[in-house]
């Protein structure tokens, strides 16, 4: 890696999976991974590509059980272009020996390239040369050229280009005993001379995908129909050192697109249009430098490009084209099938980097939420509650997609999953509310969908907390936290936690901020909000009361993650970790040697600490303050290190975590944390994970750690508040904001000053609080501020 360049050289089967997930191109709308174009699907490569938003649910028989699951679908596989000498076997780098191989990702135009040069014997050797794009400009289209060079010799090439609509869900090998053929009705056929076209729907959600395909080269194109492949053929001659190029363009469309009669005729008229391959990489190029230019960050050094990979991946996923979907934040982006494309709580690490940056997209996202209170509302009338009970995992329409079962794949044993009791999803959702109208000022959406959420959510929290007369506090019990590690008591007939610290502090806050946004309601908006929702004033006291009386556990003078904690066994980590070094998924260790963590004091990633990335030091002191705690620095700092030496990192999430919050309180360790995070997935810390696709939230995280970690930036009370925090690791950063009408509010933190620039067009000045000053700059301006010590 190289500033904007992400390089791998030479052949690997083993990296190969990895490499198509870090070498995924996408626009927002659909992506692909970064599969050899003359590869199938087998057990080293596995080229997929996915819609935004597109799933399709199939039922599958699992453990003498009936199990249904709702997927991200692999679309018909673009990709296809193989090619050999006349007779002989088409060449692959698993079949043909391979002198040289490097593929190179161009993070800046998102461009990726590969040459290979196929030793063909008796001293002729074929060099190939792609250029890949999806394009981010035209999120329906992507293309693929490819130089061939015949060097040392001259002869004919056969090459063959196809669409292909043979594909399943077959990307994690742990789902594979489910039904992954989600399309039907494959058929494909030709336009023109040079165009091919292919047709499908998905089984179940009947979502029609079309495909078109446009071969451009110097020798005549030929169709042949080979179902379920829209095939093309061309004869190459080569001539030795002269390379010929073969240019294939696609255009993809499915029926859920707006502004289109029909996907197939939309495809094949946006294919038959399509500019020549130099006009579409210009005008993708210029796409992405402005995206760039919006996400403008300036990070030295090897922390630098990772960043910037972050970020690259960040908006392949999440694009502005995101703006007209009715999409969430899937958890693995759209880089593979691990979690079947599901949207979790992710977004509670994504939609504070794109608040800054990218708000359009920021509230299209809330928009997903927002469509599906109706289904939250009924999950939580179906389970006896009130209000709005989000789904742990999403998809299309809201319902909970969590699955019922897990495969561990350690001991080859199908477990019962209860992570569907991770409610405090709904506190996640009410966060991004709040910090997305913070952060940009949309008083708009704050008012109507915004309100309308966050009361909902609160209606089910405070319907959850049931009162304890012994305590004299209010409990919400039988729920999973953050952990996912505990999901009962050691012993228990039920599932479920009490008193889930993380839970019953972040219910808090939202009940609070829900009663703050109704008193500031305009009186019209708030009459119609409480004709609609029936909301009545004893509601209101009721939130006021649990909001300040939830219970929260403490043992040995620190938070406890769930009430009964204190009393679980310690683990022998050094003894663990000499039996099978890596100890990441210690629940499925401990399973399979006929045990469970639910033991232990045993973490999976951060649960109680999560409260300490969520929220400054002040702002979490005053939380407990309300509920009547006293959090001072020295219990927090005990709770730190408890729960530092008892958590497993078995999520990419977990050192972003603990990197943010160790910044604040132990500078020596955080960095440890922050690189981890860094390189969570560039390294697979997770053993194979990234070839299943991306981490997204732990990607955007580390980009918000840059953005609002480390400067201690909040957006409150209409300003701009820093309290940064200086790793040596990182002693020189900037990046640029957009906020609150601003495009390209500049800042740049470095030898213990803060350089802010206010762009010379905007709507007003900008208040920038630091802890011992206060400065207001004009449009225009910049403030070179001292940082205290």
């Amino acid at each position: 890696m190289t500033g904007w360049i992400w390089e791998y050289e030479g052949y690997d089967p083993a990296e190969v999976r990895l490499r198509e997930s870090l070498c995924t191109l996408g626009n927002g709308f659909f992506a692909t991974r970064g599969a050899l174009p003359e590869c199938v699907a087998d057990d080293v490569h596995y080229p997929g590509t996915y819609a935004a938003g597109c799933y399709d649910r199939l039922t599958s028989e699992v453990a003498g059980r009936r199990v249904e699951n709702e997927d991200l679908v692999n679309l018909p596989n673009w990709l296809p272009l193989r090619f050999r000498l006349p007779g002989g076997p088409w060449l692959t780098p698993d079949t043909t020996p391979v002198l040289d191989h490097r593929e190179t990702l161009r993070i800046s135009s998102g461009l990726l390239e590969r040459l290979t040069r196929y030793d063909l014997g008796e001293g002729r050797v074929l060099r190939v040369r792609q250029e890949r794009l999806v394009h981010m400009a035209d999120p329906h289209l992507a293309a693929l050229r490819t130089e061939f060079t015949a060097e040392r010799y001259s002869g004919a090439l056969e090459v063959e280009a196809a669409l292909d609509g043979g594909v399943t869900n077959a990307g994690v090998a742990r789902y594979r005993d489910l039904d992954g053929r989600h399309l039907t009705h494959v058929h494909g056929g030709s336009a023109a001379p040079d165009t091919v076209w292919l047709h499908c729907r998905t089984r179940t959600s009947d979502v029609r995908i079309a495909l078109a395909s446009r071969l451009s080269s110097e020798a005549p194109v030929t169709f042949r129909k080979e179902n379920p492949r829209a095939v093309q053929l061309t004869r190459l001659h080569l001539t030795a050192g002269r390379a010929a190029t073969v240019d294939k363009v696609v255009a993809l469309y499915t029926s859920r697109d707006p502004a289109i009669s029909d996907p197939l005729h939309a495809a094949v008229d946006r294919a038959d249009r399509v500019a020549r391959f130099e006009e579409l990489l210009e005008s993708h190029r210029t796409a992405w430098g402005q995206l760039w230019r919006r996400g403008e960050l300036e990070v030295p050094g090897e922390a630098g490009t990772i960043l910037r990979l972050h970020l690259f991946h960040v908006l392949q996923t999440l694009s502005p084209h995101t703006e007209d979907l009715d999409v969430g934040v899937p958890a693995r982006g759209l880089h593979g099938e691990a979690y079947r494309g599901h949207v979790f709580w992710d977004e509670l690490f994504v939609l504070p980097y794109l608040n800054l940056h990218f708000p359009e997209v920021s509230r299209a996202l809330l928009h997903y939420r927002y469509r599906r209170l109706d289904r939250a509302l009924a999950a939580a009338r179906d389970a006896g509650r009130l209000g709005a009970m989000f789904p742990w995992q999403s998809g299309s329409d809201g319902r909970e997609e969590a699955q019922q079962l897990h495969l561990n794949p350690r001991s080859g044993h199908w477990l019962p999953d209860h992570s569907r009791l991770q409610h405090h999803v709904g506190s996640a959702i009410a966060y991004n509310v709040w910090q997305y109208c913070e952060a940009t000022g949309d008083a708009e959406f704050l008012h109507t969908k915004g309100a309308e959420l966050l009361l909902q959510i609160s209606r089910f929290w405070s319907d959850a907390a049931a009162y304890d007369p012994l305590l004299g506090r209010y409990r919400i019990k039988g729920v999973m936290g953050p952990d996912e590690y505990h999901d009962a008591y050691p012993d228990a007939a039920e599932p479920g936690l009490d008193d889930n610290a993380y839970t019953n502090v972040t219910a808090a806050w939202v009940l609070a901020h829900t009663l703050e946004v109704l008193r500031t309601l305009p009186e019209p908006r708030r009459r119609e909000l409480d004709e609609r929702t029936g909301l009545d004033r004893s509601e209101l006291e009721k939130w006021e009361e649990v909001s300040r009386a939830l219970h929260v556990p403490f043992h040995d003078g620190v938070i406890s993650q769930f009430e009964g904690y204190g009393k679980l066994a310690e683990l022998d980590w050094k003894e663990y970790r000499r039996r099978y070094g890596d100890i990441r998924r210690l629940d499925r260790i401990l399973e399979g040697e006929g045990d469970t963590v639910n033991r232990y004091r045993a973490s999976k990633q951060a649960d109680v600490l999560m409260l300490g990335y969520l929220f400054s030091p002040a702002e979490l002191q005053g939380l407990f303050r309300r509920l009547g705690y006293e959090l001072d620095e020295a219990t927090w700092r005990l709770t730190v290190d408890h729960y530092l030496h008892r958590t497993s990192h078995g999520s990419t999430l977990s050192g972003l975590v603990h990197g943010w919050v160790l910044a604040r309180d132990r500078r020596a360790e955080a960095w440890t944390f922050c690189q981890e995070a860094l390189r969570g997935d560039i390294a697979d810390v997770q053993g194979g994970t990234t070839g299943e696709g991306i981490h997204l939230g732990a990607m955007a995280g580390t980009l918000d750690l840059v953005q609002r970690g480390l400067p201690g930036l909040e957006t409150r009370d209409g300003g701009l508040r820093l309290d940064p925090v200086p790793l040596p690791e990182l002693s020189s950063y900037g990046f640029t904001l957009r906020y609150r009408g601003h495009w390209g509010v500049r800042l740049r933190l470095e030898s213990g000053r803060l350089e802010i620039t206010v762009p010379p067009s905007g709507p007003g000045p900008v208040d920038v609080r630091l802890p011992d000053l206060v400065a207001r700059l004009r449009p225009g301006e910049t403030g070179h501020l001292p940082l205290p010590d």
